[in-house]
């Protein structure tokens, strides 16, 4: 479960909703387990060469269920999606920039 699932607050780690029905953003020590459950989760999926987790969710699954667990009960839902399509964004973006190196393209100075 993630901190903004509809387990409606029975996980000890819920986050506590505010006065106005918002929630109290995850401290420095939340942000870290997410971390460290993100970066273990794509590490599974590297070494099983899958790139996309959201187009081959059932693979990621099958081949990564403890670290795909732990990604999901240590970030909030939105932080799962986000870093998986950023996961996909980067690669893509790698693959561009080696395509272009390879077609002889240069870096330009930013300016």
């Amino acid at each position: 479960m993630g901190w903004f699932s509809s387990d409606k607050g029975n996980s000890p780690d819920a986050p506590k909703a505010t006065a106005d029905g918002g929630f109290i953003a995850p401290d420095r020590s939340k942000r870290a387990h997410c971390w460290e459950a993100r970066d273990a989760y794509f590490g599974c999926l590297d070494k099983n060469n899958i790139i996309d987790s959201v187009k081959q969710g059932e693979k990621a699954d099958k081949l990564c269920p403890d670290e795909t667990v732990k990604f999901d009960q240590n970030c909030a839902t939105s932080w799962v999606q986000y870093f998986k399509k950023r996961r996909v964004m980067e690669y893509q973006r790698d693959q561009t920039l080696k395509r272009l190196q390879g077609e002889g393209a240069s870096d330009i100075a930013a300016q």
